[in-house]
């Protein structure tokens, strides 16, 4: 499998940025997701590593070997769109024979090919059928196998799962990451579905506005995100982001609640902030707990059963609201005021003013 290498990468239609300069290397055999919100850049960039997009400026290099002005078909990378592209007039073999044999391979290793790549995806038994006789579910397998059965040495997928519902995003989306794992392959998947990323990336590229927030692993940017942006975008529901007063020790938040961060990070947040100045802290849902005494004090306003858990909305006052995960027998009950902690390991905290996350370690 390929080394993937992007060096300061832009893309710009007439004097707007499409992709600001973006540094990536992608290791042989990783897999890396590139995430974000519709127009952010990600689908740009996939486009440019297979070279159906030109790059405005930056290096693009496969195994070291620079491809920036390469043709795709010199790029020897395999590309899986959103919505199939089959050929509708061929059957499953000849869908997935075509590029075997538009390279003139041997008809002998096409069958070969051929007969493993569908025994892989389980597909074996549609072999005769066209396109149009299968479910969703079967032609993103059909497309994968036809983007298998090249043994490229990189597989890109522009969002191969958004057409499917919710049940066969789930299952394909195992199958997806199954076959990956058997083939070792260096694999680049572009979403907007923090979940799905979440579930096969091995690293996360969030990207917004163009311009790559940050990179990390799953753990990585759901614990600790590098902004504001990252910190919402990533999780369901994002993180909890209170805006309060920092001053001598203690953050004062909105219904007269004061929090006291970790002493050993007081320091680490006055020589960031000073010391008095507005903070934002942030926490996951599930980072706070119900406590009998009192810490922080809120008025519960909704409470959604959530399988084994409660997803309880809580108003600090009129304009400040929160939402924590708790356990099903802690008692709630919409109207009443109840007090709860942070995890003081599971607080993040970032500067109001340029929404970036302050350094803890």
């Amino acid at each position: 499998m390929a080394t993937i290498e992007l060096r300061d990468v832009t893309k710009k239609f007439g004097e707007n940025y499409a992709v600001k300069p973006l540094n990536l290397t992608i290791h042989s055999g990783e897999f890396v997701v590139l995430l974000g919100p519709s127009g952010c850049g990600k689908t740009t960039t996939l486009r440019m590593i297979s070279g159906l997009e030109t790059v405005t400026s930056g290096n693009i290099f496969l195994d070291n070997r620079e491809v920036t002005w390469a043709h795709p078909s010199a790029r020897d990378i395999a590309y899986v769109f959103q919505f199939y592209a089959l050929y509708p007039h061929l059957t499953v073999w000849q869908n997935i024979a075509f590029t075997l044999q538009a390279q003139n391979v041997k008809k002998q290793e096409v069958e070969q090919r051929v007969k493993e790549v569908s025994s892989l995806l389980k597909i074996k038994h549609l072999m005769k059928r066209r396109p149009g006789a299968l479910s969703g579910g079967d032609q993103q397998r059909v497309a994968l196998a036809r983007a298998l059965v090249r043994k490229p040495a990189a597989f890109l997928m522009d969002e191969p799962l958004g057409a499917l519902d919710a049940e066969f995003r789930e299952i394909m989306r195992a199958e997806i990451k199954e076959l990956h794992i058997s083939q070792n392959a260096t694999s680049v998947y572009v979403t907007h579905d923090q979940v799905e990323a979440m579930a096969l990336g091995d690293r996360i590229v969030v990207m917004s506005d163009a311009t790559v927030q940050q990179i990390g692993t799953p753990a990585e940017v759901y614990h600790n995100p590098a902004n504001v942006f990252v910190a919402n975008f990533i999780g369901s529901p994002g993180m909890n982001m209170i805006n309060g007063h920092y001053s001598n020790g203690v953050i004062t938040l909105p219904g007269g609640n004061l929090y006291h961060p970790p002493l050993d990070w007081v320091s680490k947040i006055e020589k960031q902030l000073g010391g008095d100045s507005d903070i934002i802290v942030g926490f996951r849902p599930e980072a706070a707990s119900i406590v009998s005494q009192k810490e922080l004090s809120a008025k519960v306003f909704l409470v959604e059963m959530n399988g084994s858990n409660l997803m309880v909305d809580l108003a600090l006052d009129a304009d400040s609201n929160i939402r924590i995960r708790i356990n099903r027998g802690d008692p709630v009950i919409p109207g009443s005021v109840v007090n709860f902690s942070i995890n003081p390991l599971m607080a993040r905290f970032f500067n109001p003013s340029t929404k970036i996350a302050l350094k803890m370690e």
